[in-house]
């Protein structure tokens, strides 16, 4: 058998991961991977025994400081072998010299800990279709509703650094302002000519997702939370919520979603602390993948 080679995947060539994501039941976007990719090129990687695709793993760097890691799957027909840690060894070497984080999944979050990563919050998906039916109009005169232009993706963009950890503009302009034909949509709240909050909506395998979806308060968040699935109607929509935010979790409950499914938020950072983010202001965690 030939030996298992790791090298830098092309967009084409990731899809392969993304399909075994959506295998694994995690339900990637329909129109996830053109943007991943893009955030940072040299950072997907996948493993090959001779022309077939064993294992995959995601190392988005931003800034010089700090990488998350996503897309760890080895195909079931390969697991146990040794191409796991091969593929999370040049992963990680590629982040070196930075913090890392990532979203583990239950069964890896062990493994994490022994690489050094250390829990920093639960995250919660919760799932269904939401039952708005007499919600209050979201477009009230204290929380305006708007659709994201160019005028406003500064001053977007800008809204969005307090809530990640590392610079990530070149991430952030295209999910929130997609080319046409892109199946995602954006909303933010605008209060007394400041923006308040924003949303994204994005179709999915199954039904659609939320995220991100960031907030000064719950009320701005269930607006715009109504907004978005306005946009969907009918549609199953997922929101992933820090456990921590009980306001958030609140918000999925109060319109019928159900947990799903739980991920770890881990960090393993170089000196000092875990970022500290604005999590009683996170209703919605952007993407378990690029964070």
């Amino acid at each position: 058998m030939s030996e298992l080679q790791i090298r830098e995947a092309s967009a084409a060539e990731f899809q392969t991961a993304v399909d075994w994501a959506a295998a694994e039941g995690w339900n990637p976007g329909l129109d996830d991977l053109p943007v991943f990719h893009a955030t940072d090129p040299g950072g997907y990687f996948m493993g090959w025994i001779g022309d077939q695709p064993v294992s995959s793993i995601s190392v988005v760097r931003y800034g010089t400081g700090f990488g998350f890691l996503g897309f760890y799957i080895v195909h079931p027909d390969h697991r146990g072998k040794g191409a796991g840690i091969a593929t999370w060894n040049h992963g990680m070497a590629t982040l070196e010299g930075r913090s890392v984080g990532l979203d583990g999944v239950v069964d890896q979050q062990d493994n994490y800990r022994k690489s050094g990563f250390v829990l920093a919050g639960r995250n919660i998906r919760h799932s269904g279709v939401p039952a708005v039916g007499g919600a209050p109009n979201a477009e009230t005169p204290a929380v305006e509703i708007r659709l994201v232009s160019d005028l406003e993706l500064p001053a977007l963009v800008a809204y969005d650094g307090a809530f990640f950890a590392g610079p990530r503009a070149v991430f952030t302009r295209p999910w929130v302002l997609p080319e046409d034909g892109v199946r995602r949509s954006a909303r933010f709240a605008l209060k007394d000519g400041e923006i308040t909050g924003y949303g994204v909506i994005r179709q999915c395998r199954s039904g659609c997702k939320i995220g991100p979806l960031f907030a000064e308060d719950e009320a701005t968040a269930t607006a715009l939370f109504l907004a978005l699935c306005a946009t969907q109607p009918g549609a199953e929509v997922a929101l992933d919520t820090p456990e921590d935010n009980k306001a958030a979790v609140a918000l999925a409950e109060r319109f019928g979603l159900r947990p799903v499914f739980e991920t770890a938020r881990m960090y393993r950072v170089l000196g000092g602390p875990a970022p500290e983010l604005p999590t009683a202001r996170t209703f919605g965690v952007t993407t378990f993948e690029l964070g």
